[in-house]
């Protein structure tokens, strides 16, 4: 099980939200290159950062920032958040992510999509964000009328490998992982499922490898030290 931290940030700080709303927003640990750090040092192998401005308004708003955060990077960065154009996905990977998580764009915007995947196949991330089994777009503030699984197989046929995916009702509240929901999904598609969401312990990653996923992004868990990086389980 690969456990990833996630870095959260709104105007240039570390924050975690509730279930999605931007109007429980919480600041959490240190600065974030403090945080950065802290991470790799307790043995992380691949940090997840989300630019939650960029995702709420469309644009990689936070772009400096996650730049110095992946030359800071002794380890592999995930970003999504705001990556709407070729243009900001070459950006980034230029910053030196090393992986693109795209959300509303690729639901909205097949025709980018494929452009990323054609370019940049391997980089190339899809999240699944999930309200009552309906994605999420726009920060997750748009629920729309796609079905969750309906959505992963689209993806899984235009070639994507890697799928994120989010019940945002579970999102920051340490109730556990959707584990019916990310079962289906692993059982619907046969490319990577990354569950993100929920986690409240390591009985929770335990849970997660049982049913055959293999990666996790944990948030509040490790920031309350619930959830250790230290070691595989």
């Amino acid at each position: 099980m690969l456990v990833i931290p996630a870095i959260d940030l709104i105007d240039g700080k570390c924050v975690r939200l509730y279930q999605g709303d931007f109007s429980k927003t919480t600041s959490v640990g240190s600065d974030p290159t403090g945080q950065l750090d802290q991470f790799i040092n307790n043995g992380a192998k691949l940090v997840h950062i989300v630019d939650l401005d960029g995702a709420r308004n469309g644009a990689a708003r936070q772009y400096e920032l996650i730049r110095k955060l992946c030359h800071q990077s002794t380890v592999p960065i995930q970003v999504g958040g705001g990556i709407r154009s070729i243009e900001t996905v070459e950006n980034l990977l230029e910053a030196g992510a090393t992986r693109l998580v795209l959300g509303t764009s690729a639901l909205e915007d097949t025709a980018f999509l494929r452009e990323a995947l054609k370019k940049y196949s391997s980089s190339i991330v899809v999240g699944i964000d999930a309200k009552d089994e309906m994605v999420a777009t726009r920060g997750w503030e748009t629920i729309t009328e796609t079905h969750y699984i309906d959505f992963a197989k689209q993806m899984e046929e235009m070639g994507v490998q890697t799928i994120v995916f989010t019940d945002i009702s579970r999102d920051g509240t340490l109730t556990g992982p959707n584990l019916e929901q990310l079962q289906a999904i692993n059982n619907a598609v046969n490319i990577k499922i990354v569950a993100s969401g929920g986690v409240k312990d390591n009985q929770d990653l335990y849970a997660l490898k049982e049913i055959g996923i293999q990666e996790a992004i944990v948030g509040k868990a490790i920031y309350d030290g619930k959830v250790t990086l230290m070691g595989d389980m």
